[in-house]
């Protein structure tokens, strides 16, 4: 179990609580799809990915980029016991998707780059970094449980 201290607690929750999951949700499963190529396999289903701007406006990137965000919402709600909430997750991303564990930090970090770029550094600060980073840690972590 992770322990949070109160002020990780009110970073992850008052940054969550200025994000829009419909903007930074396209956004960062768009950044993935282009930094990480290979992650495109996951997503042949999607349509035209063959190049940034097909990716960027590819409108099943961006309902996905939605549910991915909406994902993190049931991370914040449940700080206390991310595994558990997650459980079913890492279930079907490990047995049925065969999802490479690393993809949910790289993920992760493009989240994170489309936050900071989002609010910049009087709302994104060092601290706030430190409490978002340790929280998408622990989600990355419980996503990949099942392989362990």
């Amino acid at each position: 179990m992770v322990e949070w201290t109160d002020a990780e607690r009110s970073a992850i929750t008052g940054l969550w609580g200025k994000i829009n999951v419909d903007e930074i949700g396209p956004q960062a499963l768009s950044r993935l799809l282009v930094v990480a190529p290979w992650t495109q396999r996951h997503f042949a289903s999607f349509g035209n990915l063959s190049s940034p701007a097909a990716i960027i406006g590819n409108p099943k990137v961006a309902a996905h980029g939605k549910t991915v965000m909406g994902g993190l919402e049931r991370a914040v709600k449940n700080l206390d016991n991310i595994k558990a909430a997650y459980a079913s997750l890492s279930v079907m991303h490990s047995e049925k998707l065969h999802v490479d564990p690393d993809n949910f930090r790289i993920l992760a970090d493009c989240v994170t780059v489309c936050v900071a770029m989002k609010f910049g550094p009087s709302v994104f600060t060092a601290d706030v970094q430190e409490a978002w980073q340790k929280f998408l840690a622990v989600v990355a972590s419980a996503l990949g449980r099942q392989y362990h």
